[in-house]
């Protein structure tokens, strides 16, 4: 079993990603670094944006931690509230998908387990964001990145509100 060093991310040096609503991804350590035990990032979002459309994890388990604000989660078919504080921990197989609430920016520290190399995702999410880049790029992706995208009318009525 290979060792791995202590990772340290510290402040101000993490790989920004910008997104087009004025949010960004913090892109923190990926699984590479870590042995694949984990890989994080730190997502802001701007009043009402969305995070991430209905998807599932096959592999890994995601843990949301929300740093600042009021989020909106799809977990399942149901739909949670979450402020500053909360935890919300989805398991692999889950469909889930994630929005700051209208009216509220949102911070959020997201922790994958285990992890899976996914800062190129990101990078993609923030070019596709800002119109340089097709959604339908990613779908060849799923596997790669263990994003696998779903329908979830739960979610699109629930973000309608």
């Amino acid at each position: 079993m290979r060792t791995h060093d202590a990772v340290v991310v510290p402040e101000g040096s993490a790989e920004l990603v910008e997104l087009a609503h004025g949010g960004a991804f913090r892109l923190l350590v990926d699984a590479g670094a870590t042995g694949s035990a984990l890989g994080a990032n730190r997502l802001t979002l701007t009043s009402g944006a969305d995070g991430a459309r209905p998807h599932h994890h096959a592999l890994s388990s995601e843990l949301f931690y929300v740093l600042a604000g009021t989020m909106e989660f799809l977990l399942g078919d149901r739909m949670v509230t979450a402020g500053a504080g909360s935890l919300i921990v989805v398991p692999p197989g889950m469909v889930h998908a994630f929005g700051a609430s209208a009216g509220s920016a949102a911070d959020l520290l997201v922790v994958m387990a285990p992890g899976v190399e996914r800062f190129d995702y990101f990078r993609r999410l923030g070019r596709i964001s800002r119109g340089q880049e097709s959604f339908d790029g990613l779908l060849p992706e799923q596997d790669r990145f263990d994003v696998h995208f779903a329908d979830s009318t739960a979610w699109t009525r629930g973000r309608a509100r």
